[in-house]
C-alpha cells in the first residue's frame, strides 16, 4: 500500500511541476515537447507519455487549454488564467518567428456574429488562427 502512496504522489508532483511550467510560460502556447524541454532544462525528467497524461488531467480539470495551430503539427497548451477570456477570441500567427498573438478585438466579434446571421456557421474560438508577420519580424 505504502507503494502505491508514493506512486499517487509523483505523479502529483509531475502533474504539479507541468502546471507550473505552464502558469510560467502563461503568454505563450507550448507543446508537449516543448514543456519536457523546459523541464528538463530545470533539472525535472517528465517522460512524454506522462506530459501527455497530465495535460489530459489538466485539461479536464479546467486548468489548461488546448489549441491546434495547424493541421498535421503538434498541439499546444496554454494555462488557463481566470483574468483572460482566451476561448473567446482569435489568435494571430506570426509565419516567421512563430509567435501566437491573443487578439482581442471587439470588431472580429461583430465579423463573428455576421459569418452566424448571415452564412449561418458557428466559429470555433479556439480552432480560429489568421497568419500574417508580427510587428517584430516586420520591422526587423
Amino acid at each position: 500500500m505504502e507503494n502505491k502512496k508514493e506512486q499517487k504522489s509523483y505523479k502529483t508532483r509531475q502533474r504539479t511541476q507541468i502546471l507550473d511550467c505552464l502558469i510560467d510560460n502563461k503568454s505563450k502556447h507550448l507543446t508537449a515537447d516543448e514543456i519536457s524541454v523546459i523541464l528538463k532544462k530545470q533539472g525535472n525528467e517528465v517522460g512524454k507519455t506522462t506530459v501527455y497524461r497530465s495535460l489530459e488531467k489538466l485539461m479536464e480539470e479546467g486548468s489548461v487549454r488546448k489549441y491546434i495551430c495547424e493541421e498535421g503539427k503538434s498541439a499546444c497548451f496554454q494555462y488557463v488564467d481566470d483574468s483572460e477570456n482566451c476561448h473567446r477570441h482569435f489568435h494571430l500567427k506570426c509565419i516567421k518567428c512563430g509567435k501566437l498573438i491573443h487578439l482581442e478585438c471587439d470588431y472580429l466579434s461583430d465579423l463573428e456574429q455576421h459569418i452566424f446571421e448571415h452564412h449561418k456557421f458557428t466559429v470555433d474560438n479556439t480552432k480560429t488562427v489568421l497568419y500574417g508577420v508580427c510587428g517584430e519580424c516586420s520591422n526587423g
